[in-house]
């Protein structure tokens, strides 16, 4: 750019004002615990005036409910994106997992906000993770079409998986194990993959490295 003053504006500072906030409330509930934290420890956190607080969000609950939508649709945005960039259904569901995977290990504050505590914040909150968790289920539906037994499979078959997906990492996480849930991945994808394809198949595209790993 041009020397002299380039003021930034306001759509900038405001996104990036909403951004340190819900930094600091992910920070302050793996701290504290969300029922414990208060708008207060976030201010605090945040370094920025109550009020500030207040132009950006209505309430604690506002601002932990705008935490997990930026979440979800982060993750998702590279689900998809990692997803899309190979042809096949089961290198897909594994590009998507490891890319998911990769996002919850780097914001392991924001995703234990949104795994773990969402549980707990409310009924709102819990409406937003059951929400988070129909987003992922498209992914795995596609693959009934190549499944053998495709017209066979139980209609809850893809939330089940999804939701032992969630689990399975809420337990990591609660263990504090959330940077190394990477190396999750292949039994993810096994387990994923094991009802439409069978154990064997499910076990061979496991053992692939995503082409988006990394």
């Amino acid at each position: 750019m041009p020397p002299g003053r380039h003021p930034l504006s306001r759509e900038f500072i405001t996104q990036h004002q909403r951004a340190r906030i819900i930094a600091a409330l992910a920070e302050e509930t793996v701290e504290k615990g969300y029922r414990a934290v208060t708008v207060a420890d976030i201010v605090s956190r945040a370094g920025i005036a109550r009020n500030t607080f207040y132009e950006n969000f209505s309430s604690k609950e506002d601002c932990f409910l705008s935490a997990s939508e930026y979440a979800v649709t982060e993750a998702l945005r590279r689900v998809v994106d990692a997803a899309s960039k190979v042809d096949s259904w089961p290198a897909r569901v594994n590009a998507g997992l490891a890319a998911f995977l990769h996002y919850v290990a780097g914001e392991s504050a924001l995703a234990r906000t949104c795994i773990v505590e969402a549980l707990s914040a409310g009924p709102a909150a819990v409406e937003r993770y059951e929400r988070s968790i129909q987003a992922v289920v498209p992914l795995f539906r596609m693959g009934r079409k190549i499944s053998p037994k495709g017209e066979e499979l139980p209609d809850t078959l893809e939330e089940t998986i999804v939701g032992g997906i969630f689990w399975i990492l809420y337990q990591r996480i609660i263990m504090g194990q959330a940077e190394q849930i990477e190396d999750l991945l292949p039994e993810l994808v096994e387990f994923s993959l094991t009802p439409y394809l069978g154990a064997e198949a499910a076990k061979r595209t496991s053992a692939e490295a995503p082409p988006t790993a990394g």
